[in-house]
């Protein structure tokens, strides 16, 4: 396995000599401005409170492995807001389009990639769907705001034009793209903060 991945990475380095790990990509910190370094916060925040909710002997088996995966997906999106791992992708998808002559037709890939990944999302939000149908709303809204912020970073990861011009786009001196994905975390949040269960009367009164 490590000699593979040592082949695939030299192989890279090969067909796209821009300094980079991945072309011009390197680990590194990707937006060290206090904005991304306090969305960073709101990740790993929100990340731990859906941690405690799947610890909850309160909060029924099913939904404490939502809430668990919500933390999961929480965790790696506020390590990639950092790494910038969407950059990594797209430039080893530059790099092969270059290298096997294909980088003239590269819109028709992505375009194909973008109707790919929306078929994905709307057959993952059915089955979603069709598991927390039962569930509290709480706990609905928080999945809905999961699969936002996850679509949101797979598209933005196809670099379109047309995306990067929305989420370019400010509202009252804030971008889009923050906008949106404070949005996301402040809603998974705010439901994990409404679903954690209360005391009970008995608790209260001793």
């Amino acid at each position: 396995m490590g000699v593979a991945l040592l082949t695939a990475h030299a192989g890279l380095s090969r067909a796209d000599a821009s300094g980079g790990w991945i072309g011009s990509w390197s680990p590194g910190i990707g937006d060290p401005t206090l904005g991304g370094w306090l969305t960073v916060v709101l990740y790993l925040a929100a990340a731990i409170v859906c941690v405690v909710l799947s610890r909850s002997a309160r909060v029924p088996t099913r939904e404490r492995t939502i809430w668990l995966g919500l933390a999961v997906a929480l965790a790696l999106l506020g390590v990639n807001k950092q790494l910038d791992l969407q950059s990594a992708l797209t430039e080893i998808g530059r790099i092969l389009a270059k290298g096997q002559n294909w980088y003239e037709h590269r819109h028709e890939v992505q375009r194909f990639f973008v109707e790919v990944v929306a078929v994905l999302a709307v057959g993952t939000a059915l089955v979603l769907a069709f598991v927390i149908r039962r569930m509290p709303r709480a706990t609905q809204l928080a999945v809905v705001g999961a699969c936002l912020l996850l679509g949101f970073v797979v598209v933005r990861a196809a670099s379109f034009h047309h995306v990067d011009h929305f989420i370019g786009i400010e509202f009252f001196g804030l971008r889009a793209n923050w906008v949106l994905e404070i949005g996301g975390i402040a809603c998974i949040l705010a439901a994990a903060l409404f679903r954690r269960p209360r005391p009970s009367a008995t608790a209260r009164a001793r």
